[in-house]
């Protein structure tokens, strides 16, 4: 083999992201569309479900008078128009990162564009940004099964207020063990999870049409002017009902961040076909249910139902937060492998559920903290009208956030015109911090719980990341020219054994320090020399030919250099084992290898707080291991550890 030069070599891959195709129709279209209804659309389906019972609680003082009833339905229905379909459906999934959506792969897609001097400070900031919109994906992940399971279950207290003592426990029951299954994966019951959503829309959809028969001028709320109207009527009320509005956009984000799965043409298909008429059809009928009796407001999902289809829609109800619950937290397991891949969190343990699908995985860590917060909320909070005190704050972040990162995509990557970028910034982003200011009313009332949880996943995001920073620079100042250690092995070096050394670096260049660590101790080197380095690319997918490069140096030495997206998990042994094509042959029970351990040691200095120091000491402590995360075989390691104040 010559010793000069690069190759690249296709590593394989055990689990494939099998994308949705582009334009699909027919049979596959529909298949898509069915599948999307079950996945994408779990967390917009259960709104009717406490959004108008939230919108005339009591505390907002909203008498449910006609006027009112107009003007709060016409405000739902163009929420639903202007936030929904049109900003997430019509524009936000164009920004797609090779076919990926979601907060961070819009990130991701920010992180591509040339890091200049005029674009820096404003990376720096969007960045700040798009990570607090990935945190506060975890404060909505806590909320939404306690909510929605909640609001499900209360249709026992419709059916006989005997049962109201039961709403908490089955709802505790119900949570509890939706999160204990999640080891075994959603491969099994995800199929049925479109047909669920089917028959739940289609349920919500007659029962509104059977109420709006009754009151047929209850259609004439979809005209925006009484919207207008009850602003002008009752401009505080207005503002503080835009809380309430606001949940029935709650699963806009799960469009863009679901777009990956099934493409662009299913998700809106399955919008303008079945989801929004199903959904305006039920806000329409719940609206025309507390114009004849407006007591219904206690409960006006329940009450559309007549008494013998109490239980069964209690059932499908239940199903659908089962289904909405699921979404959010496959969608956390889902976030957390992008934050770890571009360097955002330790590593943590991802189990794939699935031997076809990349994107059945579970984290056991993610799920014991979501458990345990969605857990306490439903015990804290005891109803999903407390719960809605709490439930808009993370949503309205996020969704004020993604039309931000938006902004600069089509500013930068599209090259839109300040004109146009710019309307669509300020006439969305208006929306956006309308319901976000009418939604910060809701923080001494519980909506301190997402944001808490927000600031906190923040903190351990930035402080991960300026922490990984510090201590690559501490590291670099210990490193070697690789070209200077290739010379030193041909002056009579170190002896030399049988056999393969992988030496595992996050350095791309240079000499790893546990490679001159292993020399300091040990005096002995490997026949066979590789330097492998795990990179990250701003990617959701790095295609096989250029997952692997190898750079033969001389002396037995090979610089390796896999790369992964950030939708992806990586296997060294798959590694080793494909190398082989590249002429570099190994036999597994001849190769060691060689991992550095640093102990950590806090310093006053520059660079970081002493406080997120120790923080980020602690997290590294008991961050997964790289054998166990890289796929390596643990009884082929040695661990070479090393002091570093930093």
């Amino acid at each position: 083999m010559s010793t000069t030069g690069t190759m690249t070599v296709e590593a394989p891959v055990q689990l494939q992201r099998h994308h949705a195709p582009s334009n699909p129709t027919g049979k596959r279209l529909a298949l898509l569309t069915l599948t999307a209804l079950g996945v994408v659309y779990g967390d917009i389906c259960t709104s009717p479900l406490y959004a108008m019972k939230e919108a005339f609680k009591p505390e907002y003082g909203l008498a449910p008078s006609q006027t009112n009833i107009f003007g709060l339905l016409s405000l739902i229905v163009w929420a639903l128009i202007l936030v929904v379909s049109v900003k997430y459906v019509a524009f936000i999934l164009r920004a797609d990162n090779n076919g990926e959506g979601g907060v961070l792969a819009l990130l991701a897609l920010i992180l591509q564009q040339p890091d200049d001097g005029s674009w820096r400070m404003r990376r720096i900031f969007l960045v700040m940004l798009g990570l607090f919109g990935g945190a506060f994906l975890y404060g909505d992940g806590v909320i939404t099964p306690a909510i929605s399971v909640l609001g499900a279950v209360e249709g026992l207290e419709i059916i006989s207020p005997q049962f109201a003592t039961y709403v908490v426990p089955l709802a505790f029951i119900i949570i509890a063990t939706l999160f204990y299954f999640q080891y075994h994966g959603t491969a099994r019951v995800g199929g049925m999870f479109g047909w669920i959503m089917l028959a739940w829309f289609l349920s919500i959809a007659m029962l509104g049409v059977r109420s709006v028969v009754s009151h047929p001028e209850i259609i004439g709320a979809a005209n925006p002017w009484y919207a207008i109207s009850f602003f002008l009527a009752h401009p505080g009320r207005s503002f503080v009902v835009l809380g309430a509005v606001v949940l029935v956009v709650t699963g806009g984000e799960a469009l863009y961040a679901d777009m990956g799965h099934f493409g662009k043409r299913p998700i809106r298909v399955a919008w303008f076909a079945l989801v929004l008429p199903a959904l305006v059809l039920n806000y329409f009928g719940q609206g025309a249910l507390v114009l004849r009796n407006p007591a219904a407001v206690e409960n006006p999902f329940y009450l559309l139902a007549p008494e013998w289809a109490l239980f069964p829609l209690l059932v499908i109800a239940t199903l659908a937060a089962i289904v909405a619950s699921q979404a959010l937290i496959s969608g956390a397991f889902s976030l957390t492998q992008q934050a770890v891949q571009l360097g955002y969190t330790p590593r943590v343990t991802i189990i794939h559920t699935s031997k076809q699908e990349a994107g059945q995985i579970y984290i056991p860590e993610v799920n014991v903290a979501l458990a345990l917060g969605t857990l306490l909320r439903v015990a804290g909070f005891r109803s999903s009208t407390a719960l809605g005190a709490a439930y808009g704050v993370a949503v309205t972040g996020t969704m004020s956030i993604t039309t931000v990162l938006f902004y600069a995509v089509a500013r930068r990557q599209w090259h839109w015109s300040a004109l146009k970028a710019g309307a669509f910034l300020a006439f969305f982003l208006i929306i956006d911090l309308g319901f976000f200011a009418s939604n910060i009313l809701k923080i001494p009332h519980g909506g301190w719980v997402p944001l808490v949880i927000a600031v906190l996943v923040f903190t351990l995001m930035t402080t991960w990341k300026r922490g990984r920073i510090l201590l690559r620079i501490k590291l670099l100042d210990r490193t070697l020219p690789i070209a200077s250690f290739v010379e030193s092995l041909s002056h009579g070096g170190p002896v030399r054994v049988p056999g393969t050394a992988i030496f595992m670096t996050s350095e791309s260049e240079g000499t790893p320090v546990v490679l001159l660590h292993h020399l300091k101790h040990n005096k002995v080197l490997h026949e066979k020399v590789i330097l492998l380095s795990i990179l990250s690319r701003q990617v959701p997918e790095v295609p096989s030919a250029e997952r692997i490069t190898v750079e033969p140096l001389q002396q037995g030495l090979y610089r390796v250099k896999a790369q992964y997206g950030f939708m992806e998990t990586p296997n060294v042994e798959d590694i080793r084992a494909r190398l082989g094509e590249a002429g570099i042959k190994t036999r597994r029970m001849d190769t060691t290898y060689y991992l550095g351990r640093e102990d950590l040691i806090c310093a006053n200095g520059v660079g970081m707080s002493r406080w997120r120091k120790k923080l980020f000491a602690v997290m590294a402590r008991n961050s997964r291991s790289a054998t166990q995360y890289f796929g390596i075989p643990a009884n082929r390691v040695v661990e070479l550890g090393t002091q570093i104040e930093f």
